[in-house]
């Protein structure tokens, strides 16, 4: 028969906590840190003082006191100081928290392209495991002239989104006018083109790391990358010159730090234009 008084009121205790407990949780350096009432979500940095940094995917460090009021996967933790001291975290190339073991992504339907071979190797070279985490394929274009047709061929639209990078993007220039016919044509919503001021690549490489104050201006009927060469000294007879050129500025690049802000900036830009949730 059913009681129509319920269960016995004496058999529950009335004073246990209702919600999830939080447990104590070492702040080890790299691990993956919530703060519910902010929202942000970043990767243990450093510990100092009381307060715990975080760090975003987007490099923004943001410090909170150490203790309760955290979710780690989810779960409430009370962020405690690590028994052993911990070690600073490993750095991809581009200055991002790196994630050791880590596979590839499968490669997202999104792209992004750039002018020529050699700006697809100093991509590669800087940004390389952001990009494999990510998901995202870098191709080379060989030029930007025909690029209104190519987004057409490429067709982006929802979750396929296309992101190009190109050289000397000024004012009043060539390339300026076909980047504002890509984003007034067919697939300029999910296309984002942005450039960097430099004649080529290679400027965007900081001159100290080469022993210079400043690149050498070319004269406009020169060929520009032949000019640098001349100026510098360097072998400049045939395209195999020039490869080496490249590969021995390419080679003076140690990580993010030796390139330029205004090349940074644009290749942050586009890694997030293509992995936007569609």
């Amino acid at each position: 028969m059913t009681d129509r008084y319920g269960s016995d009121i004496l058999s529950r205790n009335p004073h246990t906590p209702k919600g999830v407990r939080s447990v104590e949780h070492p702040a080890d350096k790299g691990l993956v840190v919530e703060d519910p009432t902010s929202g942000f979500v970043g990767a243990v940095v450093r510990i100092e003082n009381g307060r715990v940094d975080l760090e975003d995917r987007n490099r923004r460090v943001r410090s909170f006191p150490l203790g309760p009021g955290f979710l780690v996967e989810g779960k409430p933790v009370i962020l405690t100081v690590p028994k052993t001291a911990p070690k600073a975290p490993t750095r991809t190339a581009s200055g991002s928290v790196a994630v050791p073991g880590a596979k590839a992504r499968v490669a997202l339907a999104s792209r992004i392209y750039v002018e020529g071979r050699h700006d697809a190797e100093l991509v590669e070279q800087v940004w390389g495991a952001d990009l494999r985490i990510e998901g995202v394929v870098v191709e080379y274009l060989g030029g930007v002239d025909d690029l209104s047709a190519i987004v057409a061929e490429f067709n982006p639209g929802p979750g396929r989104r296309l992101g190009v990078l190109v050289d000397h993007l000024v004012a009043g220039s060539k390339e300026s006018r076909i980047a504002e016919a890509v984003r007034r044509g067919p697939g300029g919503e999910h296309t984002l083109v942005v450039g960097h001021p430099f004649v080529d690549i290679w400027q965007a490489v900081k001159p100290a790391r080469l022993g210079m104050k400043e690149w050498p201006v070319i004269p406009r009927n020169v060929e520009w990358k032949h000019g640098i060469c001349e100026a510098l000294g360097w072998p400049h007879a045939d395209q195999a010159d020039i490869a080496g050129a490249w590969q021995r500025i390419r080679g003076r690049v140690r990580d993010w730090t030796d390139l330029e802000p205004a090349l940074i900036g644009r290749v942050e830009e586009l890694i997030d234009f293509v992995t936007a949730p569609a």
